[in-house]
């Protein structure tokens, strides 16, 4: 009678290890797969944005104003409504466009329901922070670094938006320095008309992405109680993507290399972390001269 052989404890122990190892091989593949589909489906939000700006242009002759204050001669003045608030009809949510009254606050009671509602082309799905954020819980960073002693006294209660990974470009100059005359194509009641992008359409970027962790970003626009208030809407230039300083206002993303970004002809590109300040600074710039290119 012949005796049956079964796998012996080394055998047992082998096998488990190679499975081990191609387990260990398998699960940095799959999360690769899962970051390349994330990164595709930001890009798409943002090239739904890119096509939802150009269709606005073409209705009214010129691109929507980072942010309308009933005041030109006061950036912070109200109701504050952004660009992205703007072009809601262009991306299927007109329904909520209609809801809002475009002459009043943003913080006004009777808009508490609509700012608070998701707009899942403004969200890049690599980013993990809660869609609904408390705009006046936010933190004041002392100017610009995570870290530094915060302002005293502010405490306005709640104020519960939807948030946004996407901010339009003000330029590669300091917001607070001159928010009514940004030099990229979104400033305080900016229009800015397809003929004042002198750089060229295809050489100067108008959206591009932001993160939440530094503080919350929304696509309801600019509302002055806040701390940072044109930082929520707007971004700027003047650092590389993903700059490790953490500037608030700067470009950043929870993508490996880079950013997405949408250019005013409309095409969708990603910048990798690598490029030049200067060159990036270039591209931010509607009307700079400067000699860069997306390439």
């Amino acid at each position: 009678m012949k005796s049956r052989r079964g796998f012996t404890l080394v055998e047992l122990l082998v096998v488990i290890a190679i499975i081990g190892i191609l387990v260990g091989m398998l699960l940095p593949a799959v999360q690769q797969v899962r970051a390349a589909a994330r990164r595709t489906q930001c890009a798409n939000n943002s090239r739904q944005m890119g096509l939802a700006l150009l269709n606005y242009e073409s209705s009214h002759q010129s691109f929507p104003a980072g942010w309308v204050t009933n005041d030109s001669t006061n950036a912070l003045a109200e109701p504050g409504w952004g660009w992205s608030a703007k072009i809601l009809p262009f991306v299927d949510a007109g329904n909520l466009y209609q809801q809002i009254d475009f002459g009043v606050a943003i913080d006004d009671p009777i808009h508490e329901t609509s700012i608070s509602q998701i707009v899942p082309i403004f969200l890049c799905p690599s980013e993990t922070i809660e869609e609904i954020v408390n705009l006046d819980a936010h933190v004041e960073h002392g100017g610009h670094l995570v870290g530094q002693a915060p302002k005293q006294g502010h405490d306005h209660g709640e104020l519960l938006v939807s948030r946004s990974n996407y901010s339009g470009v003000f330029g590669s100059t300091e917001i607070d320095d001159s928010p009514l005359k940004g030099n990229g194509v979104f400033y305080a009641n900016s229009r800015t008309e397809m003929r004042d992008v002198k750089d060229g359409s295809s050489n100067t970027i108008m959206v591009g992405e932001r993160r939440n962790d530094l503080g919350p970003i929304s696509w309801v626009g600019m509302v002055p109680k806040v701390d940072e208030p044109f930082a929520r809407i707007v971004g700027i230039t003047d650092h590389a993507p993903n700059h490790p300083d953490l500037h608030f206002e700067d470009f950043r993303s929870n993508h490996a290399t880079g950013i997405n970004v949408t250019l005013v002809d409309g095409s969708t590109h990603f910048i990798n972390d690598n490029i030049g300040s200067s060159v990036f600074q270039g591209l931010g710039t509607r009307n700079g001269r400067e000699k860069v290119s997306i390439d």
